[in-house]
């Protein structure tokens, strides 16, 4: 009587036809089982709603309605326990009963207005709660009924109350499933477009029903930024990032406290007191190298901290999750048993089809809900790494920076900060697989006995086997990740140096340093393809390896073992479990070793007296035993020659130089003007106002006193116009002045001035001088540090520092100096000449000589424009944006609203619909066909032979046993075995085919890219940003080597598993046809539903992914002026603001992914559930085995579905890359190469004659002309200077000359040959140019000398002599195989641009182009450059343009240009005759 005990008879409720609960179960058990559950809920829930406040949610009716019905509920339960009173009842549980629920009902009503206060709109405790109690109840008024039928005598009184009380429950559960309205105060009133999640009912959130809005909408049209949600709070950059950075401040004290690191304290506590407090707490170390020793701050810990207490949830979910799991297989046993005993209950068979739909389901919700967790974790770590690795960035020293690159940087920004994201997905997998093998391997001991061992041993000895080859792909994905970093490093200065390849017809010697790191690349692939087919062959074959193993032996031990349905078909479920978490952990495994994060560290404090500095703690000291005061408000120049220290110098009063030893110290703000100006991607009047707010009247002082106005005269839209990337459309004298003018504007205390002057005209020098630096000027009293080689400007200096090797040699006024007769005396000795100086003492007397007139001569004729110019671009500029420059001549510019359309065109072209199947086509054709077609044969093969063999092993349980034993035991087993075998090779040879196959294509695609990108005219590399190129070159390729072969393998995979599961639940009860092709249709169209969300949203991702990229890159580079105006702050808001905008079109996909999957898994359970029902109707017809084999198959479909919409999505957003690529081939290309039949003779051109012909020039189809109608003669070894003001069109000219651009009108003859009609390099060989911007190229100095290695060594010196860098060349360590950094960056200015020189020597051709090319460098060193250029060039035909008007004094003729026009034309001193623009630009120099 051990049942009746408990109040349960098992004769009365599972042995009969109508099963029924005892009345003792009915009114304790039943009515127990939601209170215990609210009781155990209840403070966990408390704590957790008082401390997650949402706000006040005001009194509504529905909220009323819940109440009273929570009040009636708990009324009706007393009157029952006042009825059992009066009733004087024996039985117990009458009194007990009421009592209970009517406690728990006052409960209930109080958590309702307990959530209400605490701002919860809809609750999933009290969902649960009243679908519980109203299921128990169910079952009672079931039984309720079933007694009223019987004629059963029944209690009037407690009928009623049950049935009020039931119908009591039944409104309550659907009251619950609306939400409430949202709380007062909340952030979502204000905000446009909230996101739903937190406003949607607990049925709504758990389905992920709430985004079903986004979804019709993505359906109907393609998705815009605008249609996107807000981020969540809790979501967003200001919130996760400080709780990061305090966390990791707070670890990094605990293990800071060793005393060795004490040294380092004073400079920490200097610096935190900066303005940017919040930036350096966390400076020292960002992220450790996990080889580190454990004092070193742990960063997972950090992370754990942060993140961990919402993590934690998914343990729950998972855990939760992985017992469900098990419930399949146990279920199907017991369907097995009863389609077995015949005498069984028909209903039996009912309720375990219903029992195993209502665990799938439950098993899809809950899974799903762990995947949100983690996935929305992943989203908030990257995040996190994001703006720490931003942070640190801006505080990053330049020792730091020099070990690692700009490329490396953003790498570790964009691909590991994803890796964090896969992981937290992951991470749970390391408990939760080995609690699915021990589970697993429990039921499958029960049901099989020891020969269980057989197959863990099998699968003990895989285990190895997956870690080895998880060990090497880790191994080969390093070497890959190294190649790969390389080849992108390479890229990214090919496109920063495009423009000098092009000229120097270079891009034949870069592609084959790109194809060799490639060819490293694709030789790594290759292996980790052979490892990958090992691994899906390991993956596909272990489970069955491991069931014929463990069959085999259990056979084969004792005779009178039988194999029969349900043994067999539990068991291969069992094992279909046990194949994910053993292939799992190996993987986990790796990609937690695949963290890799690298320490980027950094310090910095301001300290002068005995000061020494260098640019790392490890480089020997660039400045020694500096000593100087600058008294406040004074102006001092700092002199010398190329590479003496000057620039090193300012470095060093900023801070961005590492002190040795001395004292330094800078009295208020800083403005700084680098060398090499930076520009923002931004409008021209964002780029000089730079964070400050805007004051008209001073704004307008700072561009007049900057010479601007003249620049936005000739922009399209004025000041509002935007400038590119990198500032590609200005020239470098007007980047120089806007990067000027912003450090005006920012009116700071200190002025650092790195040799603004030399990118800018004579006359344009002379009038900043005057307006902006000099004693006159706008910063009179401010303190200024001028570096100059300008030698005029000298005598109004308050006093000067002559440098020389890294040390101040002397110091003093220009008079001091002078009568000191020391370096400075002789260094002025030789190049100013008398009339020079004679000028100067002029212009320091007060003669008013630097008065009006010469203003005017500067500006003249342009004065009375002026005033109406900026009128009209101010009305302009607003409306109709174009019209008004339609006549004007000047730079290349985009008009406003063409630029942005521009930006955007870039990032989204063809892409909006489906992928066309034109790309999978071009991706067969990359691959080859015959391999495409082999692959589906193979894959073909492999699910025919898998289908078969459990065919079989149906076929093997269903022998008849006679005499306790089967017949055919060893030929069921033989052929089992063979088919198994036969599937291995199947699966090993479509793995490898596919894997093949995709290192063809991206061999194939990445060659054409490479090639198509190099072959593309200029224009296009300025209309691109490079971040998209670069995008191209790393995101895209990446994708197409190591992502889509693997996409494509478990594409086809599912496919077939999908179409197989469907043939065998056919097969086996046929019916299900009739069910089969509606649930396909409603998959179809979910899928297709989705699709069409999910591929914009990825697009709308990875649009919104660049500017977090190009504004990281941007900001690495001007990272010094960034510190120097104390812009952290605003740059860091920037940042968090684009990285939100990315998530933002993130977090709706994740959604929408799980909206997917439920939707999926539910037409998966479907399946389920009717192949079982199916099942149990037919069950006189079908065989225990048949049967086994249909629900087995359907309980993996569920899965299968899954795994095919994702990776038939996934290779839809993932072939997006090939198309992308593709799109190159499809662009404009400049002209061939090098054309056969018109190819010059190998001595052309002999004497180097030029003619320009009517020539013209544009920059694109819609612009004005730049030159237009020049008509020049050139004869050969005539030397020709070409002056003129900025943007007059000096560059253009060479552009022209070098086809950069190709002519407009007109024409080009060189030696008679017109140069349009030959090969591009044919002409570029043969001419050379001394850019103005030197750029050098990562490399050896070799290399970036000679790239084709056609010179000898002893040619190599001889020009490096001539280009005065022996000296300098043969005291490095590694002569000429030094390292040059990215961009040349450890050589100075001056320095590349003797490299230039010494490139122009070697090629020693018959037409030499001087672009600017002695700007950056000293009148010592250009003297010598000069003469050089005279002595070497002697025969050749030499044009230069100019700045320094006596550069070009003895030349044999000049041309002035203006406004893209020849106007004078002839000898210099001719010209000065003339009194024409040329002289009042002498005038201007000091020449006159």
């Amino acid at each position: 009587m051990q049942g009746r005990a408990f109040c349960l008879d098992w004769n009365l409720t599972w042995h009969t036809e109508n099963p029924d609960f005892t009345q003792c179960f009915q009114n304790t058990v039943l009515v127990w089982i939601p209170c215990i559950y609210l009781w155990v809920c209840f403070p966990v829930y408390f704590l957790y709603l008082h401390c997650h406040d949402r706000g006040y949610i005001q009194m509504s009716n529905l909220n009323k309605a819940k109440t009273a019905l929570g009040l009636i509920l708990w009324i009706v339960c007393w009157a029952d326990l006042f009825y059992s009173f009066w009733e004087r009842s024996q039985a117990p549980f009458f009194l007990v009963r009421p009592t209970v629920l009517g406690i728990t009902m006052l409960l209930a009503t109080f958590l309702i207005q307990y959530e209400r206060i605490k701002g919860v709109q809809s609750s999933g405790v009290m969902t649960i709660f009243w679908l519980i109690s109203l299921s128990c109840a169910t079952v009672v008024f079931r039984s309720k009924i079933h007694a009223l039928n019987t004629g059963a005598e029944v209690d009037a009184f407690r009928y009623v109350t049950f049935c009020i009380y039931f119908i009591l429950l039944f409104v309550q559960l659907i009251l619950c499933c609306f939400p409430e309205r949202p709380p007062l105060f909340s952030e979502t009133v204000n905000d446009p477009n909230p996101c739903p999640e937190f406003s949607a009912s607990f049925l709504s959130r758990i389905t992920f029903w709430w985004i079903t809005g986004l979804m019709i909408q993505g359906y109907r049209r393609p998705l815009e930024a605008k249609d996107l949600w807000s981020l969540n709070k809790e979501d967003k950059s200001e919130e996760i990032v400080p709780s990061l950075a305090r966390n990791w401040a707070k670890e990094w004290a605990k293990t800071k406290r060793q005393p060795l690191d004490m040294l380092y304290l004073p400079k920490k506590q200097q610096k935190s007191s900066d303005s940017n407090g919040d930036v350096t707490e966390e400076a020292e170390a960002l992220i450790i190298k996990p080889s580190q020793k454990s004092s070193e701050a742990s960063l997972f810990k950090v992370l754990y901290k942060t993140f961990g207490p919402y993590f934690l949830m998914s343990f729950l979910f998972k855990a939760a999750h992985d017992l469900l799991m098990f419930a399949g297989p146990e279920i199907l046993k017991l369907l097995i048993n009863f389609v077995n005993n015949k005498a069984a209950p028909n209903w039996q068979g009912y309720f375990y089809t219903v029992l195993l739909f209502v665990c799938a389901c439950l098993q899809t919700l809950i899974l799903h809900q762990y995947f949100h967790i983690c996935f929305v974790t992943g989203m908030r770590l990257k995040t996190a790494i994001v703006g720490v690795i931003y942070r640190k960035a801006l505080v990053i020293t330049n020792s730091a920076r020099k070990t690692s690159t700009v490329g490396e940087i953003v790498n570790l920004m964009s691909v590991d900060a994803q890796r964090f994201m896969d992981l937290a997905t992951y991470i749970n997998m390391i408990w939760s697989a080995p609690l699915q093998v021990i589970l697993a391997l429990y039921l499958l001991w029960q049901n099989l006995g020891p020969s269980v061992l057989a197959g863990v041993a099998v699968m003990i000895l895989l285990v190895p086997i997956n870690a080895v080859m998880a060990m090497k792909t880790k191994t080969y994905q390093v070497a890959q990740m190294k190649s790969k970093d390389n080849r992108i490093k390479l890229m990214n200065e090919i496109l920063n140096g495009i423009k000098v390849l092009k000229l120097y017809a270079w891009e034949l010697a870069f592609r084959e340093k790109v194809l060799e790191i490639r060819q490293k690349e694709l030789k790594v692939l290759k292996k980790s393809a052979y490892l990958a087919a090992m691994a899906t062959f390991t993956w596909v074959c272990a489970p069955f390896l491991v069931a014929l193993s463990t069959f085999a032996v259990y056979v084969t031990i004792d005779k009178n073992n039988i194999l029969d349905a349900q043994k067999a078909f539990v068991s291969l479920a069992l094992f279909n479990i046990l194949r994910f978490p053993l292939n799992m952990l190996p993987m986990v495994i790796s990609s937690i070793v695949e963290v890799r994060l690298q320490s980027l560290t950094a310090e910095g404090c301001i300290v002068v007296k005995n000061a020494t500095f260098s640019w790392s703690r490890n480089d020997p000291p660039s400045l020694n035993s500096i000593n100087f005061t600058v008294p406040e408000g004074s102006l001092v120049a700092v002199v010398g020659q190329v590479g003496c220290g000057k620039s090193s110098l300012l470095s060093a009063l900023l801070g961005e130089m590492d002190k040795k030893e001395g004292y330094v110290v800078v009295k208020g703000s800083v403005a700084y003007v680098p060398q090499q100006a930076w520009v923002q991607n931004a409008t021209l009047e964002d780029n000089i106002i730079f964070g400050r707010e805007m004051n008209e009247s001073r704004y307008k002082r700072v561009i007049e006193a900057c010479a601007l106005l003249p620049d936005i005269e000739i922009l399209p839209t004025g000041d509002k116009t935007e400038i590119g990337e990198k500032g590609v459309n200005l020239s470098g004298g007007q980047k120089q002045r806007v990067s000027l003018a912003r450090a005006v504007y920012c009116n700071a205390d200190v002025y650092l001035f790195d040799d603004p002057l030399s990118a800018v005209d004579a006359h344009v020098g002379k009038h900043i001088f005057e307006k902006v630096i000099g004693p006159k000027g706008i910063l009179k009293n401010k303190t200024r540090v001028l570096v100059t080689h300008a030698i005029n400007y000298l005598p109004q200096m308050d006093s000067i520092l002559v440098m020389c090797d890294g040390e101040i040699s002397e110091m003093g006024s220009y008079q001091e100096l002078l009568k000191q007769d020391g370096a400075f005396a002789e260094f002025l000795r030789t190049y100013a000449n008398a009339e020079q100086s004679m000028e100067n003492n002029d212009t320091n007397s007060p003669t008013g000589k630097e008065g009006k007139p010469i203003e005017n001569g500067v500006l003249v004729n342009e004065v009375p424009g002026k005033l109406m110019q900026l009128s009209n671009s101010s009305t302009y500029s607003r409306d109709t944006g174009k019209s008004q420059h339609q006549s004007s001549t000047g730079e290349l510019q985009k008009p406003l609203a063409e630029k942005n359309s521009w930006k955007l065109t870039e990032a989204d072209t063809a892409k909006t619909g489906r992928v066309k199947a034109t790309v999978y086509w071009d991706y067969m054709k990359a691959i080859g066909l015959f391999i495409s077609f082999l692959s589906i044969l193979l894959f073909m093969c492999n699910h025919i032979a898998s289908l078969a063999s459990n065919y079989w092993l149906s076929l093997w349980t269903d022998d008849p046993v006679i005499n306790g034993t089967q017949q055919y035991t060893n030929v069921r087993l033989g052929v089992y075995g063979a088919l198994g075998i036969s599937q291995g090779i199947a699966v090993f040879g479509y793995s490898m085919v596919v894997s093949i196959g995709g290192i063809f294509a991206s061999r194939h695609l990445h060659l054409n890219l490479l090639h198509n990108v190099l072959r593309s005219p200029m224009s296009f590399f300025e209309r691109t940003p490079s971040g998209n190129l670069v995008n191209r070159f790393s995101k895209e390729i990446d994708t197409i080597d190591s992502t889509i072969p693997p996409i494509i393998k478990m594409f086809m995979g599912s496919t077939f598993n999908v179409i197989g599961a469907c043939i065998i639940i056919l097969l086996a009860t046929p019916i299900a046809a009739v069910i089969i092709p509606p649930l396909g249709l409603v998959y179809l169209f979910v899928q297709r539903f989705y699709v069409a969300t999910s591929r914009q949203l990825k697009r709308l991702e990875s649009v919104s992914r660049s500017p977090v990229y190009s504004h990281f890159n941007e900001t690495l580079l001007g990272v010094s002026v960034i510190r120097a105006f104390e812009e952290q702050k605003r740059f860091i808001k920037q940042n968090d603001m684009k990285v939100d905008e990315n998530q933002k079109a993130y977090y709706p996909s994740i959604v929408a992914n799980r909206w997917l999957a439920v939707r999926l898994e539910y037409v998966g359970n479907c399946i389920v559930l009717f192949a079982a029902l199916f099942a149990v109707m037919a069950r006189n017809k079908l065989s225990a085995g048949l049967v086994g084999l249909s629900v087995s198959y359907s309980l993996q479909i569920t899965a299968y579905l899954n795994w095919l919409v994702r990776m038939s999505s996934e290779l839809e957003t993932n072939i997006v890359a090939v198309e992308r690529v593709k799109e190159y081939a499809e662009m404009e290309k400049e002209a061939e190469w090098s054309i056969e039949q018109t190819a010059p003779a190998s001595t052309w051109p002999e004497e180097g004659k030029v003619e320009f012909r009517g020539y013209g020039l544009r920059y694109r189809e819609d612009l004005d002309l730049v030159l237009k109608n020049i008509n020049v003669t050139i004869n050969g070894g005539e030397k020709i200077g070409i002056v003129g003001r900025t943007g007059a069109g000096k560059s253009s000219l060479t552009l022209g000359l070098f086809r950069i651009n190709e002519a407009a009108e007109g024409e080009i003859i060189i030696d008679g040959i017109n140069i349009a009609k030959i090969g591009l390099h044919d002409l570029r060989f043969k001419i050379t140019i001394i850019p103005q911007d030197p750029i050098l190229f990562s490399g050896s100095l070799r290399m970036n000398l000679d790239p084709f290695d056609q010179h000898s060594d002893e040619d190599i010196w001889r020009s490096l002599e001539l280009a005065h860098l022996k000296n300098f060349v043969s005291s490095l360590p590694d002569k000429l195989n030094h390292e040059c950094a990215e961009g040349g960056e450890n050589l100075s200015v001056g320095q590349r641009q003797l490299v230039c020189l010494a490139r122009a020597l070697l090629r020693k051709s018959k037409i030499l182009v001087l672009d600017e090319a002695t700007a950056a460098v000293d009148l010592e060193t250009d003297k010598l450059i000069q003469s050089t250029i005279k002595s070497q060039f002697e025969e050749c035909t030499v044009l230069t343009i100019a700045h320094r008007l006596n550069t070009i004094m003895d030349y044999t003729r000049v041309l002035v240009l203006d406004r893209g026009e020849v106007v004078e034309c002839g000898s210099p001193d001719h010209l000065l005759q003339e009194k024409g623009i040329f002289y009042s630009m002498a005038k201007d120099s000091g020449l006159v």
